[in-house]
């Protein structure tokens, strides 16, 4: 995994840790963020990939939108879903692991041409390091491709950490990359705000103790996630956290 300041010994992560007093943002000592969908607008990238994969399995290419619903659950699974087109679907092994090799090649190789950084990211991340909160990243990208990719936008030096989806044994919804994060950090569950834009991110956070926050403006139906906090920009963090 990405750290930084820190060494990259694998620690057993703590237990989740159940508390009787409601979930706030007052006691906040770390904000853990999402990727794609929160920091990052990448799906025009991922999709022109996934297109480029289609059209070397000879499949015909799919909206834009049909692959931004694709998107959540990592690499892995986002070749099944683009070459299947579906949801569940589950692609013939050895079609997948042709798609999955030139995905990744191809996606690696045109990471950054058309993804952009959300409005007001960049202002929330000076915010809160005045607000002297570490920042951390949990996201189910590939580290070998999520780590590049914040370097490429010149934001990876933000981040003490950035776990992938394959950093540890399992990603998101899981409570284990939060639970690992808040250990390295030496910070309790019910210390870590997990910021997404996806029901993968709020159940990791109810799973290890942690507040859920929500982005309006994401991939997801902010709506629909139950997050603690919804917010319409990152900026809106520095007030949510600011008394903790």
């Amino acid at each position: 995994m990405y750290t930084r300041g820190q060494d990259n010994r694998f620690r057993l992560p703590v237990q989740a840790l159940t508390f009787t007093h409601p979930m706030t943002a007052k006691h906040i000592k770390a904000v853990a963020f999402d990727l794609d969908g929160t920091l990052v607008d990448s799906i025009p990238d991922l999709a022109a990939a996934a297109n480029a994969m289609r059209a070397y399995l000879k499949l015909p290419a799919l909206a834009e939108l049909r692959i931004q619903q694709h998107v959540g659950d990592g690499i892995a699974s986002l070749v099944h879903r683009a070459i299947t087109d579906e949801r569940d679907g589950q692609a013939e092994p050895a079609l997948w692991e042709r798609g999955f090799t030139f995905f990744v090649q191809y996606y690696r190789d045109h990471l950054n041409v058309h993804s952009r950084v959300y409005a007001g990211v960049l202002d929330a991340l000076g915010l809160l390091r005045a607000l002297q909160l570490p920042q951390v990243v949990i996201t189910n990208k590939s580290e070998r491709l999520a780590v590049p990719l914040l370097e490429e936008l010149g934001m990876a030096s933000s981040f003490s950490m950035i776990l992938g989806g394959d950093s540890l044994p399992e990603k998101k919804p899981s409570a284990l990359p939060l639970l690992h994060a808040c250990q390295t950090l030496g910070i309790r569950p019910d210390e870590l705000a997990m910021v997404g834009d996806s029901h993968n991110d709020v159940l990791a956070a109810r799973a290890a103790g942690s507040l859920a926050v929500a982005v309006s403006y994401g991939y997801g139906d902010a709506a629909s996630l139950e997050a603690d906090h919804v917010v319409d920009s990152l900026v809106e963090l520095y007030d949510l956290f600011k008394n903790t």
